[in-house]
C-alpha cells in the first residue's frame, strides 16, 4: 500500500535476543551432604503458558515417552504498543556513507525509528521448590529492574542500538489441587517490557559533489536583476596520486572522487559583467 518492500526482521531478532537471555540456565541437585548429584539444564520453547501447562495435564504421570520433563521455561511476546515518550522529529535521518566507488557513491540514508514497547511472558515450570529458587536466583539480579542489551538490528547501515528490557511484574501458581494422580507443577510468570525500535524502509540517494552559487546585482531602481553578475563553483579537488588539491586543471574528475578521500576545495570565481552567462 505504502509502496516500499523491505524487511528488517526487527521483530524476529527481538524474539531471538529475548530467548538468547535464558537459553543457558542450569539447576543443581544435591544430595544430604551438599554434593551435586545432578546438573540439569533447563529447555527453552516459545510457547503460551496455556499450551504448556495443558501437555502437562494431558500426561501427569510422566509414563508416555512425549511427556513434558520439568523444569522448563517457554516465553511469548504478548502485545505491541508505540511508546510516545520516546518519539523523536521523524525527519531526522540516519545516514552511512559507503565510500566504495562499486556502490556508484550512493549514500545510504534511512528515517528515524518509531518506538515501540514490546511485552513479552517468561513462563517457569518446576516440580520442586528449590529448583524455582535455583533459576530466580540466576534472572533477578541481572535486572534492576532493567537489563541493556547491544543488538544490530539493521546491519546495513550500521545500526547497533542498546534495547532496555524491563523486569515489570513477578507472580506464582501452584497448579497442585490435592488430587494425588494430579501432577504438581509449580509456575512462576515474569513479565517484561522491551523498549525497541522499528525501522523503515533504506533509501540511496548520490552526495552532492559541487556547488554553483549566483550571486544577483541589483538594478539602478532598486530592482533586481534577473542576469548574474558573480558566480563561486565549489567542488572538491583531488590529485591522481590522491592528495588534495586546490588546483581545478591538476584535479581529477568530482564524479570519481568519493567522500572517504583526503580531497581539498577548488573554490572558482566568475564574473559575468563582461558579458558572461
Amino acid at each position: 500500500m505504502f509502496g516500499h518492500k523491505f524487511y528488517h526482521q526487527s521483530l524476529r531478532k527481538y524474539i531471538i535476543l529475548m530467548g538468547t537471555l535464558f537459553n543457558d540456565i542450569h539447576i543443581q541437585r544435591r544430595n544430604a551432604n551438599d554434593n551435586v548429584i545432578q546438573t540439569i539444564k533447563c529447555p527453552l520453547t516459545y510457547a503460551p503458558r496455556e499450551k504448556v501447562t495443558a501437555r502437562l495435564e494431558q500426561n501427569p504421570t510422566l509414563t508416555e515417552q512425549q511427556a513434558i520433563l520439568l523444569p522448563r521455561i517457554s516465553f511469548e511476546m504478548t502485545t505491541l504498543m508505540y511508546d510516545p515518550a520516546r518519539k523523536l522529529n521523524t525527519m531526522n535521518k540516519w545516514t552511512k556513507d559507503p565510500g566504495d566507488a562499486a556502490t556508484g557513491g550512493k549514500i545510504k540514508h534511512m528515517y528515524q525509528p518509531v518506538p515501540y514497547d514490546i511485552s513479552f511472558d517468561l513462563n517457569i515450570y518446576t516440580r520442586y521448590a528449590e529448583d524455582a529458587t535455583q533459576i530466580l536466583e540466576q534472572i533477578l539480579p541481572f535486572f534492576t529492574p532493567e537489563f541493556t542489551a547491544t543488538i544490530d538490528l539493521v546491519p546495513e547501515m550500521g545500526t547497533k542500538v542498546d534495547v532496555p528490557i524491563v523486569l515489570e511484574s513477578l507472580s506464582s501458581q501452584d497448579t497442585y489441587e490435592g488430587d494425588f494422580e494430579t501432577r504438581r507443577a509449580l509456575i512462576w510468570n515474569l513479565g517484561f517490557r522491551m523498549k525497541s525500535y522499528l525501522y523503515g524502509p533504506i533509501k540511496e540517494t548520490m552526495p552532492i559533489k559541487g556547488a554553483n552559487i549566483g550571486v544577483f546585482a541589483t538594478q539602478s531602481n532598486g530592482a533586481y536583476s534577473n542576469t548574474r553578475s558573480t558566480a563561486v563553483k565549489v567542488k572538491p579537488g583531488l590529485l591522481a596520486n590522491g592528495s588534495p588539491t586546490t588546483n581545478s586543471a591538476a584535479s581529477v574528475s568530482a564524479n570519481t572522487i568519493n567522500s572517504t578521500d583526503d580531497y581539498g576545495f577548488i573554490v572558482d570565481f566568475e564574473d559575468y559583467f563582461d558579458g558572461g552567462t
